[in-house]
């Protein structure tokens, strides 16, 4: 990436930033007839000890080098956290960088074998959120984990994946931060490229969340879903790198109710056969309760 190219991307993460952070957050009196969302340039120029036309050249990309005292001042202001200031750190290092040489995102055959043996929904995902390799208890629990499938096109634009999510509104904002911070000055990567055109095109809430600059690593946790055959399922979440990939995992408590549902299906995913797409799956699955029977009504 150009000297150029960085600049910009640096001046709009400082312009995004500016617009989160409001007058009284900055110890400010908000004052009236305010015509800019956050801060003023001015504002943030006076907070961070720099002068007005110093930071405008930053935000319109005019400086490509800015010193690290200036911008850890800047991130005071914005009120940027630990991570999101080595974002801004990153996006000003002036540093030569070699050509990329990008591999295509291949699962080796170990995990291959790995993800067979393992007794919990699990699959494997790319840098931008392609599932490459799953299990077939990863299908039983969201056929939308199959290979082919993207995890961010489906939590933004499926019907079925946002019913599926309980809290769909927090999911996308981690997902879409943490793409962000995936792509990171990686701009001209085709497949970012072309997921980012795709998703601005269609989704709202996406170009909302994306205009944020919003930066976060997609974690492990433990998240809630509704799953259409056995409800709700209460699971941890725990994400492990593999070389370039994340080998991702679900799984509950033991014991628990959510245990339970998982058992049973595992149990359908070994008697049931899969095929593509959603629709087909939960038929199958819904098909499988009625001739063995709902395990559930036990807990």
């Amino acid at each position: 990436m150009s000297d150029d190219d960085r600049a910009n991307l640096l001046g709009g993460y400082l312009r995004a930033r500016r617009a989160l952070v409001t007058p009284e957050q900055a110890g400010l009196a908000p004052g009236a007839n305010r015509r800019v969302p956050g801060l003023r340039r001015e504002e943030v120029a006076m907070l961070a000890g720099i002068s007005a036309d110093y930071y405008l050249r930053l935000e319109r990309g005019r400086d490509k080098n800015p010193s690290s005292q200036v911008l850890e001042s800047l991130a005071r202001v914005l009120h940027l956290d630990e991570l999101e200031q080595e974002y801004l750190l990153g996006l000003a290092a002036a540093r030569p960088r070699p050509q990329r040489r990008r591999k295509p995102e291949r699962v080796p055959a170990r995990l291959h074998q790995l993800l067979a043996s393992l007794q919990v929904p699990a699959f494997v995902e790319g840098r931008a959120f392609d599932v490459l390799a799953s299990n077939r208890l990863a299908v039983a629990f969201s056929p939308r984990l199959q290979p082919g499938y993207n995890r961010l096109r489906s939590l933004l634009l499926d019907p079925e994946e946002q019913a599926f999510q309980q809290h769909w509104t927090r999911s996308t904002e981690g997902f879409v931060a943490a793409f962000r911070k995936s792509v990171g000055d990686d701009i001209d990567n085709p497949r970012f490229v072309e997921l980012v055109g795709e998703l601005a095109l269609s989704s709202e809430r996406f170009r909302t969340l994306w205009a944020r600059h919003d930066i976060r690593n997609l974690e492990g946790g433990t998240t809630t879903v509704n799953h259409p055959v056995v409800g709700e399922l209460r699971l941890h979440r725990d994400k492990l790198p593999v070389d370039d990939l994340l080998l991702v995992l679900y799984y509950a408590d033991q014991g628990s109710e959510s245990d339970e549902k998982l058992r049973l299906l595992a149990s359908m995913a070994r008697t049931t056969p899969t095929r593509t797409g959603a629709g087909s799956q939960t038929a199958e699955l819904n098909s499988h309760l009625e001739t063995h029977g709902d395990l559930t009504a036990e807990h």
